[in-house]
Parts: C-alpha cells; sequence; structure tokens
C-alpha cells in the first residue's frame, strides 16, 4: 500500500475537538506527521491497565486519559489505515462485488434492490424463485486471528510493514472482568476483531472472501450485507434439480464455516420460495424432503418478504410503527418546539417510511 501523507492526517485530525486535538499534537508531533507509519501498535492502546503510565502527563489537560489514547488517537489511526486499505482493495479489485456492507455507495438498500429484482425477473419469465437467509452466531466475535492474517497475506497481497501493522493490531489484546472491587484474571484474546473499531467490518468481510468461491461453484447467486447472506436461485415449473445443488452449497458453506471458526445457526436459517401459489406449494414440498424448512414471510434486512411479493406484512408494518410514534410525538407537542417536533418526526417516522 502507497505511505500515508500528512495531509490526510490533517485532514482526518481537523474533525476532532480542538482540545483533543491539542492534546494529540502534544503526544505526537513528530511520528503523526511522518510519512512512514510504524509497523506496530502501540501496547499502549491494546491494554486498558498500560494508560496509567501516561495519567500524569495528561492529568491537567483532560480527565477521561482512556478516552484520549484508545478513542482518539485510536480512531485517528484507524481511520487512516482504513482509508489506505479500502483505497487498495478497490484499485486492486479485491473486494468482494456482492458484498454490500460497509463500503461507499452501497447500503441494505442496494443489497435488496438486487435481491428483489433478480426475483421479480425471475417471476415475470415464469420461473419460482427460493431464497435462503444464512444466520451466523456471534460472526465477529469468533474471527480467528491467524486466518485473517493468512487473508490478508494470500488473499489480498499485503506484506512487510502493512502485514506486520495488522500483526500488531490483532495480536497482544485482551480482557478480564471486573465487578465491584474483585477483578477476574487477565486472558489474551485469539480471536474476534476489536468491538467498535473503524476496521472491524472491512477486516470481516475479507476474512469471508472465500465464501463466495462456493456460491459460484454450485452456480448460486448471493448477495451480503456484513455477516448477512442471501443465496437464492430460479427454477423452472416441475423442474427441482437445482435444489439439489442449493442443498450441497448450504452443506459445503456449513463446512467452511466450521473449518473457519464460524458458526451457520441452521435454526435461524430461513428458506422462502417465491412464484405462484400452486408451484411454491410443491417446492416448498420438495425443500422440506430435502430437510429444509420452509416459510411464507422472511424479514431479509429490515424488510418483510412474502412468497407472493406483496409487500402488504411490510406495508402493515411500517404504518403501525409510524402510527405508534406519530401519536407518542402528539402527546408532548404542547411541551416541544416546532423545530424540535420536525426532528422527532423525521427521525421516527419519515425515516422508515423512506
Amino acid at each position: 500500500m502507497p505511505s500515508i501523507s500528512a495531509d490526510s492526517v490533517d485532514l482526518l485530525l481537523e474533525s476532532f475537538n480542538s482540545k483533543v486535538k491539542n492534546v494529540i499534537d502534544d503526544i505526537a508531533p513528530v511520528k503523526v506527521k511522518t510519512n512512514k507509519p510504524p509497523s506496530q501498535i502501540p501496547s499502549e492502546m491494546l491494554s486498558d491497565s498500560k494508560c496509567n503510565e501516561f495519567a500524569s502527563f495528561f492529568s491537567e489537560k483532560i480527565n477521561d486519559i482512556r478516552k484520549v489514547i484508545t478513542t482518539s488517537l485510536g480512531k485517528i489511526i484507524e481511520k487512516v489505515v482504513f482509508n489506505q486499505l479500502n483505497n487498495y482493495l478497490n484499485s486492486n479489485g479485491y473486494q468482494d462485488n456482492f458484498q454490500s456492507g460497509f463500503r461507499p455507495h452501497h447500503s441494505t438498500e442496494t443489497a435488496l434492490v438486487r435481491i428483489i429484482n433478480d426475483i421479480c425477473l425471475y417471476s415475470d419469465s415464469g420461473k419460482i424463485s427460493v431464497l435462503v437467509l444464512l444466520d451466523l452466531s456471534a460472526a465477529f466475535d469468533t474471527v480467528n486471528h491467524n486466518i485473517l492474517l493468512e487473508r490478508l497475506e494470500n488473499w489480498v497481497g499485503l506484506s512487510g510493514m502493512a502485514l506486520s501493522w495488522f500483526r500488531s493490531y490483532l495480536e497482544g489484546r485482551g480482557y478480564y472482568v471486573s465487578i465491584g472491587e474483585h477483578q477476574s484474571k487477565w486472558t489474551s484474546m485469539t480471536c474476534g476483531v476489536p468491538q467498535g473499531s473503524i476496521l472491524a467490518p472491512l477486516l470481516f468481510s475479507l476474512y469471508m472472501l472465500p465464501l463466495s468461491q462456493i456460491m459460484r461453484k454450485n452456480q448460486i447467486a448471493y448477495h451480503s450485507y456484513a455477516d448477512d447472506t442471501q443465496i437464492y436461485l430460479a427454477l423452472s415449473p416441475n423442474d427441482y434439480s437445482p435444489i439439489d445443488s442449493l442443498c450441497q452449497c448450504i452443506d459445503e458453506i456449513n463446512s467452511w464455516m466450521c473449518q473457519n471458526f464460524l458458526q451457520l445457526n441452521m435454526e435461524k436459517t430461513e428458506v422462502i420460495a417465491f412464484g405462484s401459489k400452486e408451484e411454491v406449494l410443491k417446492v416448498n414440498a420438495y425443500l422440506d424432503s430435502r430437510g429444509q424448512t420452509t416459510k411464507n414471510q422472511v424479514r431479509n434486512l429490515g424488510v418483510i418478504l412474502e412468497s407472493d411479493l406483496s409487500f402488504s406484512s411490510h406495508v402493515k408494518a411500517v404504518t403501525k410503527s409510524a402510527y405508534y410514534h406519530l401519536k407518542n410525538i402528539a402527546r408532548i407537542r404542547c411541551f416541544v418546539s416546532s423545530q424540535d417536533l420536525e426532528k422527532l418526526v423525521h427521525a421516527f417516522i419519515t425515516s422508515r417510511v423512506e
């Protein structure tokens, strides 16, 4: 990846509170400006207990020392690395084209539009569609560090200082449980991406890169949003042989998940067929015979889908929620200004309708 410029860091610093920025300038007036980033994450950013070493230095400038080190400086470093890595991935085509999670110009809408559009096209051509919503259990918490580093090296092409930086970023982390005055032993973490970090979603998407090969090998269409993966296919009437490929694909996905320390929750994985009522009943019966329990209604990325694609249940749910919040806002309209009422309407009603 290209070196980090001082200008890019300055732009990020401008977004921070001036008081915090002054503290950061005092911490690292030289390191922040250098064009050659360090190959290791300072250990002070990986452990809460290390913050005491800096307490005397910052005591007069800010009270929450941990917030300065782990939040302010840490977020700046993460944001710079995120921008560099994201630009590198996009310029070299390493990102999965059918991953809409945490990418510029992508969202749950892009994932839903593509899936629903494909299903509608299948229906217009007289075919039946089968959609499987895969459910992963605590996906971000079970990412194996060694496997992730292997992805970065062999799938993405990172090496040298860049790879060493990510190794330092992942390793050396730990946790403990504190209740009152009692505290458990410090335990090192060998899996999981840091919760709430800027890099975590991008690293998880890179961890999942090999999964797409399974769908392509079985000729199954797919689209993902972070850890929510949807796989689907089209069937011609009375030709259910593609369902066998779908079931095989699910088995291979489950095996891949186990090998990569991820867990596919089969009980929460949902299957639904789209098409005419008569054909859907036949497809459901065949899916049931293959051990795949079907539903007539599922929720996918916040949208309720029905077998007939009428969206009537989703419209009712949105209407019910909007009316509930509108009624609550009406109760306090005498105590709130018009501007604040408008903000509440946009936050609780307009956002859901749009």
